[in-house]
């Protein structure tokens, strides 16, 4: 695999004061429009994406402070080469927002209903919600340990997981909350295994210079649900670039758009 990276303008005198921030998975959807967000911040962002090409593409449309990097967040190989990359142009990482994740790992093209129907905990096929943990989980735990030490360099890094409102196991089993049938065993415990993961890392960070938080952008139109969410995309990004710019309660680990989230 080629692996490929934009870095052009890196350490350039408009460049070098600027804070870095990688977003996975932000070719598209909440990513793209959270990269949107924190260039007009004054981020230098890297657009993180499986296919370069579509990633180049997206930071085209972004402006001069949003550069393509290759990132296959389940890739070992693809992620190794995304830090060394960053390593090389800015020496340093000051925000990581892991938002690249997957919904279904089965047939492309269903509606949300019927990739509800075929995930349920009864019938899901393992393979397929393998699938999904391998993105929503284990290419978190990677990437983020491939950052670390990135973000370390950086005087107050920061980590933002982008979660779910159906990875609270409190809302969930609550028989009120409107979204409950939608929890699975595939992408809405994939969720809450993000959740635990966020507080995994939190605990061990604890008087570091790094800050991690999990970030719900409620239920928002986006290719993960088939477009059949009901908030746009600039609605759902609010709560993810707010948990970015630290804007959102230092001790609230896991939030939606209407603040605090019971885990």
């Amino acid at each position: 695999m080629t692996h490929q990276n934009d870095t052009s303008g890196a350490g350039s005198p408009n460049t070098e004061n600027k804070p870095v921030a990688l977003v996975t998975g932000a070719n598209q959807g909440i990513g793209l429009q959270v990269s949107k967000e924190l260039v007009a911040n004054g981020y230098i962002v890297l657009v993180g994406s499986r296919n370069f090409e579509k990633g180049k593409a997206a930071a085209e449309t972004i402006g001069t402070n949003a550069h393509p990097l290759q990132l296959d967040v389940t890739d070992q190989a693809s992620i190794a080469a995304a830090a060394e990359s960053i390593q090389t142009a800015y020496g340093r990482l000051d925000l990581l927002v892991n938002n690249a994740a997957i919904s279904h790992a089965g047939k492309p093209g269903r509606t949300l209903e019927e990739m509800l129907e075929e995930g349920r905990a009864s019938i899901a096929p393992l393979d397929e919600v393998r699938a999904v943990y391998e993105t929503n989980v284990f290419g978190v735990i990677a990437v983020t340990q491939a950052m670390l030490p990135l973000l370390k360099k950086s005087a107050a890094g920061r980590i933002v997981n982008v979660s779910s409102t159906l990875g609270s196991l409190t809302l969930n089993a609550d028989p009120s909350f409107p979204y409950r049938t939608a929890f699975g065993v595939s992408y809405g415990a994939s969720k809450t295994a993000l959740n635990a993961i966020t507080l995994a890392f939190a605990i061990e960070l604890e008087g570091t210079n790094i800050r991690i938080c999990a970030a719900s952008p409620g239920f928002t139109s986006t290719a993960l649900n088939n477009f059949q969410g009901v908030e746009t995309i600039e609605e759902g990004s609010r709560n993810v670039v707010r948990a970015a710019l630290g804007e959102n309660g230092a001790t609230d680990l896991f939030t939606g758009p209407d603040g605090p989230y019971p885990w």
